[in-house]
């Protein structure tokens, strides 16, 4: 029970009585962190969510922007980070169904998968045994429903070795004409429910999952972890899609957390209307289930139905068609209460507001004091130094994880995993770009700059692939909102985020908020994962691939004295302390839409692009040839910067706002004159060579000089020796 006092009494004078034991139940369900949102929802208001293509905003079981003058993308994030703790296969799997029958739920067929992913180190066992599931249960569930997963990120650290981030996108195309909504509008309709069955499996699981774990989690909590069933959700999906096509279906929602509770609560609610529910007729997998159990099962692959009760045999014909359970279990009524019947007996009789309208809580907010050391940083050898980085868990290539993933099926996807973001074909003239960040190191020392900056390389990735931003989603993960430290970090992140997304123009659409990512005591990295969707010109799509040899590279952007929280201090020097890089806002929207326009407007003299993130500027030089196996010159000494920069600064700064571009040789100038017309700092460092070493020069010494060959054996075989 997560129900505190205060809200037990609000319960009571609201109702007049006090509940019986299923009303407690199902109140307690819908009053958790996860279905009502108490503790954030003041602070969510901060985001922006309006924008000239946005069709729809935050409040349904998705967000949905305009694409072409035909299509709409609908695009949701959701996290499943608790239950992949206990039971990792299952909790990723299921938290691939819950997003997917969402984006099924406004009509859209979902066409794109992507994973935000957050371990502890491989070194550890337990650890590597939930990255090692985790990946088999996106991979598993993915492929056998015929969705691609094209990317996503992961990131390694000690502070999510006992709490593990599995958060998860899927973005579906709809006609515009064809979008429906999770409400329930018409009085006199019925509620059908169709898909899997009802059993035991996932009660509670929204109240587990505003918990923090224990050491116990894995035995006591398991009981909440859904149980999921891809072959059933690709006939749910088919059924789902001829519903539609078929019948004026008039509201559809899918069964996610809180089960049957928060389904028709809110689609009830959403449509002004209230619910009469026939308990007896919701089919069941167990025997002797209580109407409590029921009520709050969290049993996957089902949805409900709005539709006319003259539409039922129609409907059912379908269903058996495709050989799923269905069931009318009630019908719309023009009182905004919730009641349920057990044959004549009514058992639940509440005003919708108890399920929909949990009290906020006001959460104290209070800044932790930062503590810097005194820390010696020693010379290093840079060539050893970009070994190491290239090798690290948080660069090292993820061709292991994507590798297991479907990306070819539906033959959409035009740039695979390992580019900066996929590219995903609506039509022969347009694609939509998508992309998902974060660096959580950055927001653990500094959430504002932090989260802000995770927002901005999340935009400065699709603008990478020639892409216009238009929208973003994201995923909140934080620890124990009751501890004003942790709540701190959560609204200055919200603040920052929210800063840049109104400069670029980019609304948020859609989200979600994982609180209580801890164990006793052990808080995860503040982690706002952010993704972002664009649209592009299918005539203007660019890749990180270096093409032609003597190419000209440009660096665009100033490089500022920004090692704090950097790979190179954490990796090279076991260092995470300080002020990461700052945004800059006016000068990264500058930078950032200068490049956009410079693609659009020279779309055939740039050969590739690469926006600079972790690692800084010779690890994105690396990176470019690792993925080309091309050879590069490049003298580094005299990138952009406003200030003075150590040697250190120069290559392994993580500052905002950088791009390597490639150049046709004969277009050099014309492309810096039009970075020097918009006033963005751009400067020529070298060519993409024509042999087999990736050289580099400082203050007229060769610092680095590597076989590309040995580049791609660094990089692309960390994991895969961890996980033999």
């Amino acid at each position: 029970m997560v129900l505190t006092d205060d809200e037990l009494k609000y319960i009571d004078e609201v109702l007049g009585r006090k509940p019986n034991e299923l009303e407690l139940g199902m109140m307690d369900v819908m009053f958790s962190e996860h279905c009502s949102y108490k503790s954030s929802k003041p602070i969510l208001s901060r985001f922006p969510t309006d924008g000239e293509d946005v069709i729809l905003g935050p409040g349904d079981d998705a967000g949905i922007v305009s694409l072409t003058d035909e299509y709409a993308l609908a695009i949701g994030m959701e996290s499943h980070n608790h239950p992949s703790a206990i039971e990792p296969y299952g909790g990723a799997g299921t938290g691939i169904g819950g997003i997917v029958r969402d984006i099924i739920s406004m009509g859209a067929r979902p066409v794109v998968l992507m994973d935000a992913l957050r371990f502890g180190h491989m070194s550890d066992e337990r650890s590597k045994y939930i990255f090692d599931y985790v990946v088999k249960g996106i991979s598993d569930y993915g492929n056998r429903i015929g969705v691609p997963t094209v990317g996503g990120e992961i990131e390694f650290d000690d502070n999510f070795q006992y709490n593990p981030m599995v958060n998860v996108v899927c973005a579906g195309l709809v006609k515009k004409d064809e979008i429906v909504y999770g409400s329930a509008p018409i009085v006199g309709d019925v509620y059908l429910l169709m898909g899997g069955t009802t059993g035991r499996d996932g009660i509670h699981g929204v109240t587990f999952a505003s918990e923090e774990l224990t050491s116990n989690s894995e035995i006591e909590d398991k009981p909440a972890v859904q149980v999921a069933d891809p072959f059933t959700k690709k006939r749910v999906m088919e059924a789902t899609y001829e519903l539609l096509e078929t019948l004026d279906i008039h509201g559809v929602k899918d069964l996610g957390g809180g089960g049957l509770t928060c389904c028709l609560s809110e689609m009830a609610d959403k449509g002004g209307n209230g619910s009469l529910i026939d308990l007896n007729s919701i089919p069941l997998r167990e025997e002797n289930m209580t109407a409590y159990e029921i009520m709050l099962s969290e049993s996957q692959e089902r949805m409900v139905f709005a539709i006319s009760p003259n539409d039922v045999e129609a409907a059912s014909k379908i269903c058996q068609k495709h050989d799923l359970s269905h069931a009318v279990i009630g019908e719309i009524i023009d009182e905004r209460e919730f009641i349920i019947k057990d044959g004549d007996e009514e058992i639940c009789h509440a005003p919708n507001l108890l399920f929909t309208e949990a009290p906020i809580i006001p959460r104290e907010a209070k800044e932790p004091e930062k503590i810097l050391e005194d820390v010696e940083i020693p010379v290093v050898d840079p060539q050893e130094a970009l070994i190491s980085l290239l090798a690290s868990e948080n660069i090292t290539s993820k061709e292991w994880v994507y590798s297991q993933y479907d990306h070819e099926v539906q033959l959409r996807t035009i740039v695979k995993p390992g580019d900066d973001a996929a590219v995903v074909k609506v039509d022969n003239d347009t694609s939509f770009t998508i992309t998902t960040d974060c660096n959580s190191t950055h927001v653990l020392l500094d959430p504002y700059n932090g989260a802000a900056s995770a927002v901005l390389e999340s935009i400065n990735n699709v603008i990478s692939m020639g892409s216009r931003p238009i929208a973003l989603v994201d995923c909140l993960n934080f620890g124990n909102p009751e501890k004003p430290e942790v709540f701190w970090q959560f609204t200055q992140a919200v603040d920052g985020m929210s800063e840049v997304a109104g400069k670029f123009n980019t609304p948020f659409i859609s989200g979600n908020v994982s609180f209580y990512n801890e164990t006793e005591g052990v808080t995860v990295n503040p982690s706002p994962i952010v993704g972002t969707v664009g649209v592009i010109d299918n005539n203007n799509i660019k890749t990180m691939t270096l093409k032609n040899e003597g190419d000209v590279i440009l660096v665009v952007g100033n490089t500022y004295p920004e090692l704090d929280g950097s790979q190179y201090y954490k990796n090279i020097h076991d260092v995470v302390q300080g002020y990461p890089p700052k945004i800059r806002l006016d000068e990264n929207y500058n930078v950032s839409m200068a490049v956009k326009d410079l693609i659009e407007t020279n779309n055939d003299n740039i050969t590739a692009v690469h926006d600079v993130s972790m690692g800084g500027i010779l690890v994105a030089l690396a990176l470019m040839s690792i993925k080309s196996d091309k050879a590069m010159n490049v003298d580094l000494s005299s990138i952009p910067c406003v200030e003075d920069l150590s040697r250190d600064e120069a290559l392994f700064s993580e500052s905002n706002s950088r791009f390597i571009i490639t150049v046709k040789k004969d277009n050099v100038e014309e492309v810096i004159s039009q970075l020097d017309k918009k006033d963005v700092a751009v400067t020529r460092i070298g060519s993409v060579s024509n042999n087999d070493t990736f050289t580099v020069m400082y203050d007229d010494e060769e610092i680095i000089s590597l076989p590309v060959e040995k580049l791609i054996k660094s990089n692309t075989t960390t994991i895969e020796e961890q996980m033999v």
